[in-house]
């Protein structure tokens, strides 16, 4: 079995780095820590697991401190975690088999990361990020935030996935004001930089700033397929706030031009005439999101939410704001077949039975 080194950078996380190491118990062979600055016992934590605790002046950039984490790495591949994640059993053994069956080959292993938690428990928000790579020049981190490694060579995909679990909140700010600083100092945001630039000024309701960022990212159309699309719908949750629907529904239709019609884009669509009072229009719409093949492996931000509840629960509105009560209870029976525990589809099914 191919040995590998698990490459953490943290800061401050004494109270969750501990959960992570013990759920990826027996998965590495060699654990690196590279501590930014903590103030708290994070790095004491950490020696309970290894000795291998490094130090790296924080400089606003991410990819330098993951990259001085890697070059710690004495073994021929490497795992990145970041504290606040865990890797939940069946995952942990399913990592298990990548290591004993896809190692040494791969160049890059892809593995879904899960963040955020439906009601149900479901994660909110899915996508495949490049989770085990060779220890090799090749394969560096770039970005200052959102740091990422191009994968090349040999690449396998696994469906063991990583957990983001956060228990509390960071700095929010932090992001934008690493993109920011690098404005400020005259240097070129990169394509990836720049479509998080104007993500990171959504984020922080800066609404007339962002929109101007992003509609640039898309007209010098340098950036990857995927941030593309996804530049559109938050292109279009800006105009929304800026009260220029018109403008919101352009840029929805314009990430068409990228690729087929995405789950979440015909949900952003079905609910921008939803809220119009244009029913029939979302009923398209939502119709349309059910429709969409599902492809985790494009490394597109995924909510699996759009591709069963999400467009079952907004067609049961639409129909029922239409006045057709039978079909809107058909629509909340199957959104109650993708979430069988969803609140709204409890609340809705108990309302039916009383109109019954």
């Amino acid at each position: 079995m191919q040995a590998l080194s698990l490459c953490m950078i943290v800061k401050n996380e004494a109270d969750v780095l501990a959960r992570c190491l013990e759920s990826a118990a027996g998965l590495y062979d060699e654990l690196i820590v590279v501590d930014t600055g903590s103030t708290d016992a994070t790095k004491s934590v950490a020696a309970r697991f290894t000795d291998q605790i490094f130090d790296f002046p924080w400089i606003d950039d991410f990819s330098a401190a993951r990259n001085f984490a890697f070059d710690q790495a004495t073994l021929p591949h490497c795992m990145w975690l970041d504290a606040d994640d865990i890797l939940l059993p069946a995952d942990r053994e399913g990592f298990l088999q990548v290591k004993e069956q896809a190692l040494p080959e791969a160049d890059v292993v892809m593995a879904p990361y899960h963040t955020g938690a439906a009601q149900d428990g479901a994660p909110a928000l899915s996508y495949y990020r490049e989770r085990i790579v060779r220890r090799s020049p090749l394969f560096r981190w770039s970005g200052a935030v959102h740091e990422a490694i191009s994968p090349a060579g040999n690449v396998v995909y696994t469906q063991a996935a990583v957990t983001h679990r956060k228990e509390k909140q960071g700095d929010p700010d932090r992001n934008l004001r690493i993109l920011q600083g690098i404005v400020d100092s005259g240097r070129n945001l990169t394509p990836r930089e720049q479509f998080y630039y104007g993500r990171e000024l959504a984020g922080h309701s800066r609404f007339q700033d962002a929109a101007l960022v992003l509609e640039q990212f898309l007209t010098v159309g340098w950036g990857w397929r995927e941030n593309s699309i996804e530049a559109c719908r938050v292109l279009a949750t800006c105009y929304t706030a800026l009260h220029s629907p018109r403008r919101a529904l352009r840029a929805l239709l314009e990430s068409l031009a990228f690729d087929a019609p995405r789950a979440e884009v015909c949900c952003d669509l079905g609910a921008l005439f939803l809220n119009r009072g244009d029913y029939p229009a979302a009923i398209r719409w939502y119709e349309q999101a059910l429709n969409c093949p599902r492809d985790d492996r494009s490394g597109a931000f995924i909510v699996p939410a759009c591709y069963d509840y999400l467009p079952a629960i907004q067609l049961c509105l639409c129909w029922y704001r239409l006045g057709d009560r039978e079909k809107a209870a058909a629509w909340n029976k199957r959104a109650g077949a993708a979430r069988p525990e969803d609140p709204f589809y409890l609340y809705n099914k108990a309302f039916f039975e009383r109109e019954a």
